[in-house]
């Protein structure tokens, strides 16, 4: 158990608690729906969509630091669904995306379980190089770096379009 872990766990704490403000109000029949100011529909991330999205990262924790990863594995359509990919759509029918409850749920589990995961790794596993060769290498090369920015700087990210569009709903600051 080291340090660096429970800094990016602690740290991570913000944005989970922000997640839970922003969505606790939002009824669960709006949850996937384009937002619409005054009738007009504005294309742009949901909150099932920017949530389902970030549920898929604890599972990207737990398998970067080697752990088991049965706590955080998400239901089987979330990665067709929620990937980086796939394309947010307006749920009009209630059918494309999961109940929001069920997003909610998985997100408030998997971002404990992946916190409780940093908490256990050492200084020495987070001071290892980055071992994904992707661009996001350069800014952070170091495994903690990455780990501290898909608990932290990514969820700020998306909770940052669910603010957005709890403004165009015309739903209060949460």
């Amino acid at each position: 158990m080291g340090q660096i872990g429970s800094i990016i766990a602690d740290t991570a704490s913000v944005g989970i608690r922000m997640a839970g403000r922003l969505v606790n109000d939002i009824p669960a029949e709006r949850f996937g729906r384009f937002a619409a100011p005054a009738g007009q529909i504005i294309v742009s991330n949901h909150p099932a969509f920017a949530l389902g999205h970030l549920c898929l990262y604890p599972l990207k924790v737990h398998q970067l630091l080697e752990q088991d990863t049965s706590s955080v594995q998400p239901p089987s359509q979330f990665e067709a669904l929620f990937s980086r990919d796939a394309t947010c759509q307006d749920d009009a029918q209630g059918t494309l995306y999961p109940p929001s409850a069920e997003i909610i749920d998985f997100f408030n589990r998997s971002y404990a379980a992946a916190q409780a995961t940093l908490r256990n790794a050492s200084d020495t596993q987070l001071s290892a190089d980055n071992p994904l060769d992707t661009p996001m290498k350069q800014f952070c090369p170091t495994l903690g770096a990455l780990l501290n920015f898909y608990m932290t700087g990514h969820v700020t990210n998306h909770l940052g379009q669910i603010s957005a569009w709890r403004r165009m709903q015309g739903l209060k600051p949460a």
